[in-house]
């Protein structure tokens, strides 16, 4: 069937942007059940601002639907509707609400149902609409493709939306996590579990029913379980209980209750070791140690303490004082580990730590150990490990205890029987720094123990699945052979399909299980190695137990990943692929939502190897195809990485000529009713002086360009959990989504000048509705803001602004074929980025008012010289005189600074002061919100009126400047008055209607 029309889709129009980002910030704290808790892909996109942008790009903008909603007061009741829809659909307690999720469906439906069928489609109700898709009288919906699908969040959110959906990706790991979110829990749906419950569980009813995946999720506890007590047999000895003595209590009496007592490590912490480069002790081998400290949490306060031997009274050390050795203690020649309760001294905040990098102090001579040393020692394997404490689970939390003899011994006995040898890219030292200190195959990153370990447990998951298989032969699954590579649902597929989660808790353990893992002292856990976005070094690491109760046991993983599964409940199929995205036709007639690849930013591909090799081990019996190789692809990986292909330039070409090629190829296949959404991981260290451009972001927006594709709007979503803006540069991270339709065949060239005249048209307006939605021209209707205008949209924050200018901005642009300079060439995306920034820097206001504004984007809140500011005063027609008169500025001895705003009176009336200027007006308002809140700030504010508008401009364009400067602190202010503004604006509204109705003048 043919379409009869394709309407703007509520993306294209309008948002609940505030709703959004408030509910994906909310979600980076939420673990229990959220799919990153299956296994680490990085930047994965929130689920929340996932789901709102599919459903957004999927259902009609009511505008665009005359025939339904004929007036503008109609089309703003219906959006506002939609809003609410949306408000409710991204809420995490509303992931799983089956009630809220099917009425998303339903508007999806409908929207379909207006495409096949016109106005046909208005009376029809959704069951008429399902019964035509299901009887074949219209077509059904189209599925959806993520064709860089990597952690999976945009695919599982289709298919909770009730589309078909495929996820395709070049990373072996990747294709693996999507089949085990979207392809796996839907085939499996309604089993019930086969496994023998764990000894001493009594949970055989524990649910009255197996909808979804429960029964899958059930068999992964349980087969976990079983695999860990397996584990425990086998290699346990490995892992002993530490014995609290009555030595190590003699002087802890936090101790003493526990004497005799015999806990579960929880982690023992070690540290490297080099010969000292003193001759005198070169036998030695000294500590590397980042920080003594091991707690630091207030009232529990533990450190480690070294103390040296040898009766060297004079020799520099890092503690006052000697003390024998501990009976049990070892006593090797030097020094020995202690560990001590209470406030540490200074000295042991940075261990043996001189500065920076590998630069260390030899703990007894005291002389520096420089990187090159380090580097030298440790590439001719003599880098060492000593154990320097153990942390235990106690009966009221951590208990902190001297390293033991015995332990390390034990430690030190284990022998791997295979090892992942595979090597490390030698080029990646940005990512993995261990390379240079002699790590350079994937086992070097792990301790013997730890090998064995995980070569135990990922021997356990074949034998698990192979334990699975025949209990579901003996619960009346089919024993048909057919394996889930091919589709099978019978009881070998069903074994493999609880051993690919299974495989994931072992992955996950690596992530903890590695000598790259730290000891938070804050915290009291291990840290993972992933901490970040690389592999860097650690100095003094934390070997984790993987069979006690924290961070890093095995069943923690089991037990996150059946939380996943419970959650599912798939309405539809999905498929996960490994195919590259220039290359691939899954795309064919579907919706099409991508996050993919930025420029340069992390080579995903190099660092999933970690995984990669763990999971090769386990699943290639599984999957042959998807793990044939030694490690992963990487040469097509769509980053623009120097050292892969020789230089910079070279790097910007692969990416731009590739991404061109992929973004085309969607552009060739995607379902013509609906537009492309594509995000871009947008960071503020791209932003620079002359606005929002960069290498990355100019460079992809050339490749979306090239690509044939228009831009018909860009949306900032708050995607990165931020605090406050406090938190350093990438503080404002933020992805952009683009919307894209494919540019007319018949796209016209227009100059120069006739672009400009557009964005002279456009902008202005474009910047009005985004700072003030609702404002003047739209018409009131229900779910209006708090002073009674519509919201198309919530007000754009100065943080995003700057982002959301791009869409009006490149939508014109972008629609042509080519905008042509005055000599002839084709505008470049940076010269028309640059253009659209222009609007954000434009200003109109008094003259003390400018004045302030240019000192502050030349020296911020700094002293300048007279005469600098008396040449710009009388530009700007004031003086430096009137200014200090206005009490804007401190002026003496030769120099200038702007006052901040605590400097400003105190008592500052608008009434008394009626020629002040909105640079006054502004920080005066900042005072008032910042000491009295929004009341303080709404009632000032009423006696002003006037200036609402022209403050309000300002505080926008003094964000962006402080912004685009990297003036983190700076910027705060003036964010924090924008996003308070309607409530400042709620409380004014009310004074002035008080201080009419009391007849007061303000």
């Amino acid at each position: 069937m043919t379409s009869i029309k394709t309407p703007k889709k509520l993306i294209e129009v309008a948002l609940p942007l505030d709703k959004i980002n408030e509910a994906a910030a909310r979600e980076k704290s939420i673990r229990h059940g959220h799919p990153s808790t299956l296994h680490l892909w990085w930047a994965r996109r929130p689920l929340a601002a996932a789901r709102a942008v599919i459903f957004a790009q999927m259902v009609d903008d009511p505008a665009s639907v005359p025939e339904e909603f004929p007036t503008p007061e109609a089309q703003e009741r219906e959006r506002q509707r939609l809003f609410r829809l949306l408000e409710q659909l991204v809420q995490w307690e509303n992931t799983t609400n089956e009630e809220v999720l099917e009425s998303a469906r339903r508007e999806i439906r409908r929207s379909w149902a207006r495409h096949c069928l016109g106005a046909a489609a208005a009376r029809l109700s959704d069951d008429e609409i399902v019964a035509a898709i299901n009887a074949g009288r219209m077509p059904a919906l189209p599925g959806f493709h993520d064709p860089f699908a990597g952690g999976g969040a945009l695919p599982l959110e289709a298919q909770r939306l009730g589309l078909e959906t495929y996820a395709s990706d070049l990373n072996p790991v990747a294709v693996t996590i999507n089949k085990a979110m979207i392809e796996i829990p839907p085939r499996f749906a309604g089993y019930e579990p086969v496994g023998p419950l764990p000894p001493g569980e009594r949970q055989a009813t524990l649910h009255a029913d197996w909808s979804g995946a429960k029964g899958l999720a059930e068999d992964v506890r349980r087969y976990g379980a079983w695999m860990r007590a397996e584990a425990e047999k086998r290699i346990g000895h490995l892992y002993p209980r530490v014995k609290v003595t009555s030595e190590m209590a003699a002087d802890r009496p936090d101790l003493k209750p526990l004497v005799g007592q015999k806990l579960t490590v929880i982690a023992w912490l070690w540290a490297r070791t080099v010969k000292s480069p003193n001759p005198a002790f070169a036998d030695v081998d000294v500590p590397l140690v980042s920080t003594f400290i091991l707690s630091s949490k207030a009232g529990k306060e533990a450190y480690v303490e070294p103390i040296i031997l040898g009766g060297r009274a004079s020799r520099p050390r890092l503690v006052a004082g000697e003390t024998p050795a501990l009976p049990g203690t070892p006593a090797l020649p030097g020094y020995y580990f202690t560990v001590k309760v209470g406030k540490p001294p200074e000295s042991a905040k940075n261990g043996t730590k001189l500065a920076r990098g590998a630069n260390f102090r030899c703990l007894v001579s005291g002389a520096p150990i420089g990187d090159a040393y380090i580097k030298a020692e440790s590439l001719a394997g003599r880098m060492g490990e000593r154990l320097m404490a153990i942390v235990a689970e106690g009966p009221r939390g951590r208990v902190y205890l001297p390293p033991t003899e015995e332990h390390e011994r034990i430690a030190r006995s284990a022998q791997p029987l295979w090892k992942p040898d595979q090597p490390m890219n030698r080029d990646t030292r940005d990512l993995v720094s261990g390379r240079g200190y002699g790590f350079f195959t994937w086992a070097d990153l792990f301790t013997p123990r730890q090998l064995v370990a995980l070569t135990t447990f990922s021997d356990l998951v074949a034998e698990a699945i192979e334990k699975c298989r025949r209990d579901a032969i003996a619960a009346g699954l089919p024993d048909d052979g057919v394996g889930l590579d091919a589709s099978g649902t019978g009881a070998l597929a069903y074994a493999q399909a609880v051993g690919v989660y299974l495989a994931f808790a072992v992955d996950k353990g690596a992530n903890y299980w590695s000598s790259l893992c730290s000891w938070h002292s804050g915290r009291d856990t291990v840290t993972s190695t992933f901490g970040r976005q690389a592999l860097p070094m650690v100095w003094d690491f934390a070997e984790a137990n993987p069979f006690s109760n924290s961070s890093g046991n095995l069943l923690s993983g089991c037990e996150q990943a059946a939380k996943l599964l419970t959650n599912l409940k798939s309405p539809s199929n999905g498929l996960a692929l490994q195919s590259e995205a220039q290359s691939q036709t899954v795309s064919h007639n579907k919706i099409i939502s991508t996050d993919p690849p930025y420029y340069d930013n992390i080579a995903y591909a190099d660092l999933s190897d970690f995984f990669y090799v763990w999971l090769r081990r386990m699943l290639k019996p599984i999957f042959p195809g998807l793990y044939a190789t030694l490690a992963t692809p990487k040469t097509e990986e769509l980053v623009a990485t120097p050292y892969r292909h020789g230089s910079r330039e070279k790097a910007e070409t692969f990416f731009l000529e590739g991404m061109t090629q992929a973004l085309e190829n969607l552009a060739r296949q995607a379902h013509p009713a609906f537009p492309i959404t594509i995000y871009y991981a947008f960071k503020q260290s791209e932003t620079e002086s002359d606005g929002t451009t960069s290498p990355g972001w100019e460079t992809f927006l050339e490749a979306v360009l090239r690509a044939g594709l228009a831009i018909t709007g860009t949306w900032p979503m708050r995607t990165e959990y931020t605090g406050n803006l406090k938190k350093a540069t990438n503080a404002l991270a933020s992805s952009i989504v683009l919307v894209c339709r494919k540019r007319a065949a018949d796209a016209p060239v227009i100059t120069r000048r006739e672009f400009l005249r557009e964005l002279n048209a456009t902008l202005p307006e474009a910047m009005e509705e985004m700072i003030n939605p609702g404002g003047a021209g739209v018409p009131p209707a229900s779910g209006n803001s708090q002073d009674g205008r519509a919201l198309r949209h919530s007000p754009v924050t100065p943080v995003d602004l700057s982002q959301a200018i791009i869409g009006p901005g490149m939508a014109i642009f972008s629609r042509y074929a080519q905008v042509l300079e005055a000599d002839g060439t084709p505008m470049t995306v940076r010269t028309a980025l640059q253009l659209i920034n222009r609007f954000l820097t434009e200003d109109d206001f008094d003259h003390d008012t400018q004045f302030c504004l240019h000192w502050f984007e030349q020296h911020g809140w700094a002293t300048g010289k007279f005469g600098e500011a008396d040449v710009l005063a009388r530009a700007k027609a004031t003086s430096v005189d009137g200014l200090r008169e206005a009490g804007l500025v401190a002026a003496g001895k030769g120099e200038v600074r702007l006052l901040r705003w605590p400097e400003l009176p105190a008592k500052w009336s608008p009434k008394t002061d009626s020629c002040a200027s909105v640079w006054e007006a502004l920080h005066q308002l900042i005072r008032a919100l910042n000491q009295g809140g929004e009341s303080a700030a709404g009632a000032l504010l009423a006696r002003m009126p006037s200036r609402a508008e022209p403050i309000r401009a300002l505080a926008y364009r003094l964000y962006t400047l402080c912004e685009r400067r990297g003036w983190a602190d700076d910027a705060r202010p003036y964010n924090e008055l924008v996003a308070a503004w309607s409530g400042i604006e709620q409380v004014a509204g009310a004074a002035r209607v008080a201080y009419s109705q009391m007849k007061l003048d303000v």
